[in-house]
């Protein structure tokens, strides 16, 4: 039976050809190629390390700023065009199907390749070569909706013409990368009009190319995937749990006796913001008392549950890093569920989910439940993970991430006054595989609430405005 790609010498063929004409087709499609180095910075940190494999005339690669640079291509046309226009990175002649071994990359980037494969589960597989733990790679690819629209721009000469190809709905693609050991971390569709009309353009593509339903017509598809790796051993990785606490004098103590026991190592560090009902002295009291367990006491120097939790972060000695309400409303008995998330790698980030069971009766007010589940929508829609509860102070990570994520996270938002959406901008920021835990969510038994409805309400809505501009 007769293949219905062309074969590879001539597919090569064609892109030796086109190459003269590279830059030419690109400025007339400008847009598009725009939208895709938008997408691209968006995800890849300037100074990472960056293999693009089918990298054509390298301006790609130009555009990302890495650290290290390296672009693949078997047209050789290309990469002499590459070399020319980029002399400070490197471009070698190559095949996808039979990468180099022994070198690693922070990110692989395979963008508007995967059409022109024989046989792409062989080049994911190809893949475990060059990946580390941390690796990502990014796939972006065309819309197959968008195929007739594609084929009639060819016929007038508004788009390069391109051999026949493989269309591949996100379905395909997330498939093909599990059989070869990668997990899909995120998605996104961009691009909803690929031509520059003035303000029309912006609405489009910044906000209908955002809105569930439409965004399934936009003409570039994007995912982020990462490497599967064996779970780490628990009995080697130590932990650290956060409890930060303004006026929960009442619940320290339990908070101490219920907590379990995890991994290598367990160190409960309260951060006791400038409390008037005794709870920093009744810490040293159950100090004296529990001498058998790692306590530590921190007294917060600046305001807000957010700046707690940082402070208790950077005092943190364990492996990873939980976060657990002082009003324990979330109970402590549920951490080891966010433990064996991470140390298993089914998550980067574990995050408590307490809008799937039943919670007791006045455990979250009407309006709070309203406002969750509108900000998990618009984070579902900000970060292309699926989020249903944004608020839950219970959140769960590696303290080797956190590093990093600091950095993300002011270069996104630094003003929540809660903790939960700059860790979760800064974990999608650095592509983290955030995963929900349900946990079963109580009243308080001690204590009032320290949440202002309104106020912070509007805060996060700011919170978020920052976020879209930022992240698209």
């Amino acid at each position: 039976m007769k293949n219905p790609l062309p074969d590879s010498r001539a597919i090569r063929k064609f892109f030796d050809e086109a190459a003269e004409n590279r830059d030419r087709w690109r400025r007339r499609n400008r847009t598009y190629h725009e939208e895709v180095l938008r997408f691209c910075r968006c995800a890849v940190p300037e100074g990472s390390s960056v293999l693009i494999i089918g990298c054509g005339t390298g301006d790609l690669l130009a555009g990302l700023k890495p650290g290290r640079g390296l672009g693949i291509d078997f047209s050789e046309a290309m990469i002499k065009r590459a070399k020319k226009k980029y002399p400070e990175l490197e471009f070698r002649l190559g095949r996808a199907e039979n990468l180099p071994e022994g070198e690693r990359f922070d990110w692989i980037i395979l963008s508007d390749l995967l059409g022109f494969l024989p046989d792409i589960q062989r080049v994911f597989s190809e893949l475990w070569k060059i990946v580390l733990p941390g690796s990502r790679v990014l796939i972006t690819h065309y819309n197959p909706l968008w195929k007739p629209l594609l084929k009639i721009g060819e016929i007038f000469r508004l788009k390069m013409p391109e051999p026949v190809q493989n269309w591949l709905t996100h379905r395909d693609i997330q498939n093909l990368l599990y059989l070869s050991g990668f997990e899909e971390i995120r998605r996104e569709s961009r691009l909803f009009l690929p031509r520059r009309v003035p303000l029309l353009a912006w609405l489009a593509n910044r906000l209908l190319a955002r809105v569930p339903g439409l965004r399934c017509l936009c003409l570039i598809q994007t995912l982020v995937a990462r490497p599967i790796f064996p779970a780490r051993e628990a009995s080697a990785v130590s932990c650290s749990v956060i409890i930060p606490c303004k006026n929960e004098r009442g619940t320290v103590e339990a908070a101490i006796a219920r907590t379990p026991a995890m991994g290598a190592h367990t160190e409960l560090i309260f951060v006791v913001g400038h409390s008037t009902d005794g709870t920093a002295e009744e810490v040293e009291r159950c100090m004296a008392v529990y001498s058998g367990t790692d306590i530590r006491l921190i007294r917060q120097t600046g305001t807000g549950k957010g700046d707690a939790v940082r402070q208790g972060f950077d005092a943190a000695r364990g492996d990873i890093l939980m976060i657990l309400d002082g009003d324990l409303t979330v109970a402590p008995e549920e951490l080891p569920k966010f433990f064996d998330a991470l140390v298993s790698g089914r998550a980067d980030l574990a995050m408590g989910s307490r809008l799937v069971y039943p919670m007791e009766q006045e455990a979250m007010r009407f309006l709070n439940l309203l406002g969750n589940r509108f900000f998990g929508w618009v984070l579902s829609c900000l970060l292309g993970q699926r989020i249903i509860d944004t608020l839950c102070g219970t959140k769960v990570l590696f303290a080797s991430d956190y590093k990093k994520l600091a950095k993300a996270r002011r270069d996104v938002c630094d003003f929540d006054p809660f903790g939960d959406f700059d860790l979760l901008l800064g974990a999608s920021k650095l592509v983290r595989k955030i995963v929900e835990v349900p946990v079963r969510y109580r009243d308080r038994v001690y204590g009032t609430t320290q949440i202002h409805r309104f106020r912070h309400g509007f805060l996060l809505l700011r919170v978020c405005w920052t976020a879209f501009r930022k992240l698209h």
